[in-house]
């Protein structure tokens, strides 16, 4: 068995209704609070009035959608003048993230550029976080489980996302309530969804898996899936969003610990260019990035998973080996050569993947046509759709070379391959 580390929040409450325990557990860890939610802050409503009668002491502000660095001093000026003792974030994983990071950034002066990666400084956070407790309403991006943060920033004249990460940034306290998502529309249903599926599969594959991280992502694809359709078809339907709200914070969990892939490598920068919704971008993606990765593997491997359907992608380049393809540079945390028998292991899991979306007995090669099918059920749409126009083609590629999840991926992909994603998936 390989060597590891795992890491999560310090505490899970889960359930239907939990959200009424909030004051009694948030009074343990301070006595005023600074509580983060999205632009409608009446949903916020049940926590308030748990923590008014644990008698806390709390002041709201709100975040827009997909906030950008620029959002983030704005939300620490006023934090900084209220000085709470903890910091609660109560909404979708862009809300999580912003409580996440003003919870990291008050004890630590400067800018928050100064410890953001890829446009930033990258400094490390030297003090600890304030305690942070992490309440999802919606089941998609699982950051009530990670110890990142991640917000639009301008780099090169370009919109780009950037993080902030720190493993003391990981909350003390998730609160999984999955009766907050009820009433949330189809449409963020299904885009918030399909990240959290996403946030399973790419680990379960990723370069960096272990046997905790695949048995988390197992569990979470075996009720996730099913549970996806329910929720957006059933909005009100419970079973579906408590699988699903399970589902999330499990990809949370899976990611934090084994990294995702090209899917979230090219969903950053394409996000930060596009401003569209991160679950649907990811929905668009992930087919035709699961289309590569089986070709290239199944040219590792030697089988006949190398004929997996292109999805409209330019074929695989030859190869021996995709981290010593010519011109190709390494980019992932794996060692540099990739055997038979390890492209076959992770060929079997595309295939568990795809069993578990058909219902059926399936193969790696099946993966890429049962999730095409599966996306477009719940609304996938295209990248043209989404804002991209194809002469952003190339600033992307460069892009997502760099990103931190394109290390994870199990195979290196070459710009001929990154390319040809994107021209799939518009």
């Amino acid at each position: 068995m390989v060597s590891f580390e795992f890491a999560g929040p310090g505490r899970l409450v889960f359930g239907l209704g939990a959200i009424r325990q909030a004051g009694e557990l948030v009074s343990k860890l301070g006595r005023r609070a600074l509580v983060v939610t999205g632009r409608d802050i009446q949903r916020s409503m049940p926590l308030i009035d748990s923590l008014e009668m644990a008698q806390l002491a709390h002041v709201p502000i709100s975040t827009p959608p997909e906030p950008d660095i620029d959002d983030l001093r704005d939300a620490l000026e006023q934090a900084r003048v209220y000085a709470p003792d903890l910091v609660i974030g109560f909404g979708g994983g862009s809300v999580l993230d912003m409580a996440k990071a003003i919870a990291a950034l008050l004890p630590n002066k400067g800018d928050p550029l100064d410890y953001a990666e890829v446009v930033g400084r990258g400094r490390a956070l030297s003090k600890p976080s304030l305690p942070c407790i992490a309440i999802p309403t919606t089941a998609g991006t699982g950051s009530e489980a990670t110890r990142n943060a991640v917000f639009a920033a301008i780099g090169g004249n370009r919109p780009v996302k950037v993080s902030l990460r720190s493993p003391t940034m990981l909350p003390v306290l998730a609160i999984v309530d999955p009766g907050l998502a009820i009433g949330l529309p189809p449409r963020l249903t299904a885009d918030s969804g399909l990240d959290a599926i996403t946030q399973l599969i790419e680990p379960f594959v990723s370069s960096r898996a272990n046997p905790l991280v695949d048995g988390i992502c197992r569990e979470g694809l075996k009720r996730g899936l099913p549970a996806l359709p329910r929720a957006w078809a059933e909005g009100g339907n419970l079973e579906a969003r408590s699988d699903m709200a399970f589902a999330a914070f499990l990809g949370g969990m899976a990611l934090a610990n084994a990294g995702l892939g090209a899917v979230h490598g090219i969903a950053g920068p394409l996000g930060g260019l596009s401003g569209a919704p991160h679950g649907a971008i990811c929905a668009a993606l992930l087919p035709h990035v699961v289309a590569a990765n089986v070709r290239s593997l199944g040219a590792l491997a030697g089988g006949r998973e190398a004929m997996a359907p292109a999805t409209g992608a330019p074929a695989a380049p030859a190869r021996g080996n995709a981290a010593q393809t010519a011109a190709v540079p390494v980019r992932r945390d794996a060692p540099a050569t990739l055997e038979p028998k390890e492209a076959k292991a992770i060929l079997a899991k595309y295939g568990e993947v795809a069993t578990l979306v058909s219902g059926g007995p399936s193969e790696a090669k099946d993966a890429v046509a049962v999730l095409a099918a599966y996306t477009k059920s719940l609304g996938a749409r295209k990248l043209r759709d989404l804002g991209l126009a194809r002469d952003d083609f190339p600033q992307l590629v460069e892009a997502a070379k760099l990103a931190g999840s394109m290390k994870a991926n199990p195979v290196v992909l070459s710009d001929e391959e990154l390319l040809g994603i994107l021209v799939a998936a518009w």
